[in-house]
């Protein structure tokens, strides 16, 4: 592949995959979800603005930190004239994100330190498990992992997220 030079207003997808480390095919699905642009040339191939470098790092870097597509896409359609986000769009934007990325760091550091000795589903496949669930009273607050999930706490209240506080016996 042939490097191109800093000066180079428009990239190929294979010089723009070069650049930003993501391969060609999720350029084109970033495309294919209005994430990004490109203009076709008159034998029909894409060109991406040299911008395109930063909007992808952007992507990445979202995508990275749980930030999901459809927000980001959000995100990215707030910009004027879609132009690619600075850093007083990211700091902006990350603001915004900090409740949602403070949950997950909440979920994360919940799950790390239960993670040997219970996953939070009610399965009782493990003999150290902190909850008896006895006739899936788990199953009555919904579904999923009601112990682990901290917007799961959130919703159920204290409940979900005290040990034994499920404890009835086997």
């Amino acid at each position: 592949m042939q490097h191109t030079t800093w000066q180079a207003k428009e990239l190929t997808p294979g010089q723009l995959s070069e650049r930003s480390g993501v391969a060609v095919s999720a350029l084109h699905f970033y495309e294919r979800e209005g994430l990004i642009t490109s203009r076709r040339t008159s034998g029909n191939q894409r060109r991406y603005p040299r911008e395109t470098l930063r909007r992808v790092a952007f992507i990445r870097i979202s995508q990275r930190v749980g930030i999901p597509l459809s927000e980001i896409r959000e995100a990215l359609h707030t910009l004027p004239e879609g132009r690619t986000p600075n850093r007083k769009d990211w700091e902006r934007l990350s603001t915004i994100w900090r409740q949602d990325l403070d949950q997950r760091i909440e979920q994360l550091i919940r799950l790390r330190d239960s993670v040997s000795s219970c996953i939070g589903c009610g399965c009782l496949s493990l003999a150290s498990c902190r909850i008896v669930n006895f006739h899936d009273r788990l199953g009555d607050q919904g579904p999923g992992a009601r112990v682990l999930d901290v917007a799961l706490n959130d919703q159920c209240g204290p409940s979900c997220d005290k040990p034994g506080a499920q404890q009835t016996g086997t």
